[in-house]
């Protein structure tokens, strides 16, 4: 998962244009020499070549360039995609499949940097052809640093198990962060491979294009490239070529790794190792090893994908736009500037958890077994973890690679316990406060400019120690891990911490009522968003932990606690239903101001975890059901249907006359990822179709009409105004899957499985 070329809004148009190998830096630049290159042959003659690209740069003018878009095709099922290219006039289809293995409960091969191309050849014509692909790639990733010098090029061959691949690594060397690129294809009967060892990209490249046309391969020198010049740039080609009877089909396969095994992230204090070094070292050498084993391993990949995804795709009763929204989504898994490190093996216990956090017994098994894993709250948000947005996106990660949830929790966990009395300025604020404060849940943990973990609470804009709900949402995912995996183990190492966290939220139920205040300022995820008094989205997420700390404690057998907040509950349950139920919905807040009265779509953020745990019924219902069911129709009647025609999704705040709450920046928008967890609760409270027509509304506007496919914004407004590209939240979606399985009688799936042994 600690990837920059999987299937990417890049293959769109047959191009490389998105790098992520520092971690959470992107550079977003078209590399114009990172091409696959098509070139036919009859008869020995070369009857047809071209660039697969619809660009027509300035650079590489001697190559062929311009194909028609009108005869390529994408598709795309995270984590495969598919480019079909009819050539015009050849009567010869290629089609590219792209696949990363991003594997459910796999946490060695889902921690590979490797993509694979598979080239199905279709030759339609009568005679056999020649068919060579190129794939041409230059040494870094199109910034400026590519002319600082000192980057080389060479040759490779690795043969293990009988099987060969050859290709080309391209080694880039700067001060921080080193690397090398390894393109490769695989040697098999009936398929060479050639290579040119370099070449110059910004010039018109008419050497390679010869090469190529001659006689559809490449020269192939031995020995290394010299290294480059200050202000000089090289690139690379390897092209695998093979006879394609006529009428019949040949296959061409091609990777793409890049190794970067050791990062220092902006301070440059920790060097840390990256997950996938376990398997294949640090040395900086797993290139060829990397490339022989994805090529090697695709079919079984490919395997484990299709048995992951086909249920979800042969189900006849879901509509297409979802299976693509559910799976297209998980792109931001791997491109939301994750990190996935090893932790050292000298490691103790201490190093990790700080003198406070003596009481976590099994946080070192599992940080060292499945590592220490971060994504970014969006491509511009650039903090790790923000876990106030984390807690919508969670769901993706406990029901794929719970491992990973669970060693988040302990990070999480730990900072809780330990105290940080460095003081930093907020910036809207003008205030001085200390970053983190002991028994309060941070607001992310870091910066990759900065050191991540080492200084947490990058978020600058308020101090978050104040914040209503960031305690609140520790305490949901606790026991919605718990009660998706049933390790037990965590929970006991998580109930002190939970307990600590209630105990300091506790200050908040100023009037002693059993349920907290907002404190009049925007002092939750809606950070723009003024609250006052006892609030839907607060006050109902309060009300939800309280009766999960009910559940823990009844697990854990700990009845005085049980107690404690049974006798909360109780109290809380009543003001809540007094102070804010109108007789139709929850409303905003109990301030009575002008817009205390709004109808937030996310007022339900309580009952859906609560469903989601199956904590939603019987001794458990927390919120009345007729008064769940109640507001959620209204919000289907104002904040879906009531907005922009119902095609948009749901706007987080709409007045009960009809017109959107505009008190606010985010009152006035559509967050796509708080959407899907409304379609979810609808789901899990039987309004099947409301939640599908809820949903579908924000795919629509953002896959299609916006054009913004793999880049899933944060929010949007009614006219095309949008925030925050490529963001965390919408990650969701799979809360809705889990609310479906849910309703079909098949969870908690993941307690059913047995533990992985992920050694190779």
């Amino acid at each position: 998962m600690d990837r920059t070329h999987s299937p990417s809004p890049a293959v769109l148009r047959g191009e490389f244009c998105h790098w992520q190998l520092n971690p959470g830096l992107y550079h977003y630049e078209t590399v114009i020499a990172n091409q696959f290159t098509v070139c036919l042959r009859c008869k020995g003659q070369t009857i047809y070549q071209q660039v697969l690209s619809v660009e027509r740069p300035s650079s590489l003018q001697g190559w062929n360039w311009g194909y028609c878009g009108r005869y390529a095709f994408y598709h795309a099922l995270y984590p495969r995609a598919w480019l079909v290219y009819e050539l015009p006039g050849q009567s010869v289809v290629l089609t590219c499949r792209q696949v990363s293995p991003v594997i459910p409960r796999d946490y060695k091969d889902s921690s590979l940097p490797v993509g694979v191309f598979i080239w199905e050849v279709e030759n339609r014509r009568d005679e056999d052809v020649q068919v060579s692909i190129m794939f041409s790639l230059q040494n870094g990733t199109g910034a400026k640093e590519d002319g600082s010098g000192g980057h080389w090029n060479e040759p490779f061959t690795f043969q293990k198990d009988g099987e060969r691949v050859a290709g080309v690594l391209l080694h880039h060397c700067p001060a921080v962060n080193p690397f090398t690129l390894a393109i490769s294809a695989r040697e098999k009967a009936g398929t060479g491979v050639t290579h040119v060892t370099a070449f110059n990209p910004t010039g018109l490249g008419r050497e390679v294009w010869q090469d190529l046309l001659r006689d559809g391969r490449l020269d192939s020198p031995t020995g290394k490239s010299r290294p480059t010049e200050k202000g000089e740039v090289t690139a690379a080609a390897v092209c695998a070529s093979c006879r394609v009877p006529a009428h019949g089909h040949k296959t061409l396969e091609l990777a793409l790794a890049w190794d970067m095994p050791c990062v220092h992230f902006g301070s440059k204090e920790k060097l840390h190792l990256r997950r996938y070094t376990r398997f294949f070292g640090s040395e900086g050498n797993a290139g060829p090893s990397l490339s022989h084993y994805a090529l090697t391993h695709y079919k079984e990949w490919e395997r484990k994908i299709e048995a992951w995804q086909n249920p979800i795709l042969e189900n006849s009763q879901l509509p297409s736009w979802y299976k693509s929204a559910l799976f297209n989504e998980l792109y931001f898994m791997t491109d939301g500037g994750t990190i996935w490190m090893e932790v050292p093996p000298d490691c103790c216990a201490e190093d990790l958890q700080g003198p406070a956090g003596a009481g976590f017994s099994h946080l070192l098994p599992v940080l060292r077994e499945y590592g220490r894993f971060a994504y970014l709250e969006g491509q511009e948000y650039r903090m790790y973890n923000t876990y106030d947005v984390h807690f919508y996106a969670s769901f993706a990660l406990i029901m794929l690679w719970p491992k990973l949830q669970i060693s988040l929790q302990y990070d999480i966990a730990v900072t809780v316990v330990n105290e940080d009395v460095q003081p930093r300025q907020y910036l809207m604020c003008g205030q001085t406060a200390q970053v983190k404060m002991k028994n309060v849940v941070p607001h992310d943990i870091g910066d990759p400019g900065d050191e991540p973990w080492q200084r947490v609470n990058a978020y600058l804009m308020h101090d978050t120690a104040d914040w209503k709900d960031l305690n609140l949402k520790f305490v949901l995912q606790v026991y919605r891990d718990y009660y998706l995996t049933r390790d037990s183990l965590y929970l006991q190492d998580m109930w002190p911490v939970c307990q600590a966290v209630m105990e300091s939220e506790l200050k908040f139920d100023t009037d002693n009522d059993g349920l907290i205040e907002n404190g009049g300022f925007a002092d939750q995820t809606y950070d723009a968003w003024v609250v006052h008094g006892a609030s839907a989205y607060c006050g109902g997420l309060w009300l939800a932990a309280v009766c999960m700390m009910c559940k823990m404690a009844e697990v854990l057998g700990d009845t005085e606690i049980r107690q404690k907040y049974l006798d909360i509950l109780s109290k809380g349950k009543e003001a809540f239903e007094r102070m804010l139920w109108n007789g139709k919905y929850y409303n905003y807040d109990s301030s009575g101001s002008g817009t205390s009265s709004s109808i937030m779509s996310d007022q339900c953020a309580g009952q859906w975890f609560l469903g989601a745990c199956g904590l939603d019924q019987g001794e458990f219902e927390v919120f009345p059901k007729s008064h769940i069911l109640s507001a959620l129709k209204t919000i289907f009647e104002n904040n879906v249907l009531g907005f922009a025609g119902g095609t948009m999704g749901a706007v987080n705040g709409m007045r009960p006359d009809g017109v959107p709450d505009t008190s606010s920046v985010q009152s006035n928008e559509v967050w796509i990822g708080v959407v899907y967890s409304l379609a979810a609760t609808m789901i899990q409270e039987g309004m099947v179709e409301e939640g599908f027509r809820t949903a579908e509304g924000c795919y629509r506007t953002v896959w299609e009409r916006l054009g913004m496919a793999f880049q899933t914004p944060e929010a949007y407004r009614e006219k095309k105004v949008y925030r925050s590209l490529a963001y965390m939240r919408p990650l969701s979606i799979w809360s809705m899957q889990l609310a479906l399985e849910r309703r079909a009688g098949q969870a908690p799936a993941l307690a059913q499985l047995p533990p992985r042994h992920t050694h190779p």
